[in-house]
């Protein structure tokens, strides 16, 4: 491959996301997977990984986990190049941890609807209308947003840290209205809410999946709670990422319906291979809209590239990553108590 490829491919990834480089051989198969690991050790990097990675990225990550087990990760990891494979707002939320690690993302279209829909604009005229509230900010969200926070929550750890705070001063909570409707419910906490959702959770039907409990009678309902109210009203169990896959594990029952990313399922079916799960049916029958598009935007083939090239890179002005460093260690402080 020529230098003046390369550098085509270099300068189109902020169209395109990633690097797109049409003549050079990327193996497949196996011979894919001993690729990226000859790589990982050579550029003694880390693979971090989210539950709603397709399957095969999943299987060759260093460390599969949640919002806050990825977090704990980042912060913690002794490689010199850490590969997020998630969305752009996890692999931001690395290099705010560590200024000093080149972090990369195989795709940086890799968004998030919550993390679009909130913006540090917004949430700084929220607080010049409520001046003396606390601003608890979802992880979900950019660096933007994250620096107008006080504190930041995963949804592991969301319930602890809401019961932390003061309990005289008002909290803005952004950016999921579902979750932030939940845990007020939790917590008996007033919140003042800031208007967005995520595609996914808000997909499911609550009539279609009335249909699948009537038609399976013996199942569990578990659901994310990002999830609408009227879906979580019908759920067995609400719990976080790591939370759901702990209670398909571990509770008795063999068939659970799966309100959250199918993306969760590949690693349930690991841990119980023995139970029937079965994906929550969403309002769209043409599409598997339980599916997030920018998460499996990631693929084993952009990730070799990724690697390889150490790009694309994730980058923050440090005067912005100061400020969203604060609320982020703040959350970890408090949440030393979750596994």
């Amino acid at each position: 491959m020529s230098t003046e490829t390369l550098e085509k491919a270099k300068s189109a990834i902020p169209v395109r996301g990633f690097l797109d480089i049409k003549d050079i051989a990327i193996p497949q198969g196996e011979e894919l997977v001993k690729a990226i690991l000859k790589l990982k050790e050579e550029k003694n990097a880390v693979i971090l990984a989210h539950y709603y990675q397709p399957g095969e990225i999943q299987d060759i990550a260093d460390f599969l986990g949640d919002s806050l087990q990825l977090a704990r990760q980042a912060k913690d990891t002794n490689a010199n190049m850490i590969v997020f494979c998630g969305v752009h707002f996890m692999a931001e939320a690395a290099k705010i941890l560590n200024p000093t690690k080149k972090v990369v993302l195989p795709d940086t279209m890799a968004g998030c609807s919550l993390a679009d829909g909130c913006s540090g604009e917004g949430l700084r005229k929220m607080r010049e209308q409520h001046p003396n509230a606390l601003i608890a900010t979802y992880i979900n969200c950019n660096a933007e947003t994250k620096a107008e926070s006080d504190i930041i929550v995963t949804s592991s750890n969301a319930e602890t840290v809401i019961e932390a705070l003061p309990k005289d001063r008002p909290i803005i909570f952004a950016p999921d209205k579902n979750l932030g409707r939940y845990l007020s419910k939790k917590t008996g906490r007033d919140m003042i809410l800031w208007d967005g959702s995520c595609v996914v959770h808000e997909a499911f039907s609550m009539e279609r999946i009335a249909q699948q409990l009537a038609d399976n009678p013996d199942a569990k309902l578990i659901a994310h709670p990002e999830s609408e109210e009227a879906v979580l009203k019908l759920a067995h169990f609400i719990g976080s990422t790591s939370a759901l896959l702990n209670y398909v594990e571990q509770d008795d029952c063999q068939k659970f319906i799966i309100a959250t990313e199918e993306g969760i399922l590949h690693e349930m079916r690991k841990r119980a291979p023995h139970k029937e799960l079965i994906p929550a049916l969403v309002f769209d029958e043409s599409c598997n809209c339980s599916e997030c598009f920018y998460m499996k935007r990631n693929t084993m083939e952009k990730l070799y590239l990724c690697m390889k090239y150490e790009l694309p890179e994730i980058l923050i002005d440090e005067e912005l990553r100061l400020k969203a460093l604060k609320p982020i260690e703040a959350m970890l402080d408090l949440s030393k108590s979750i596994k």
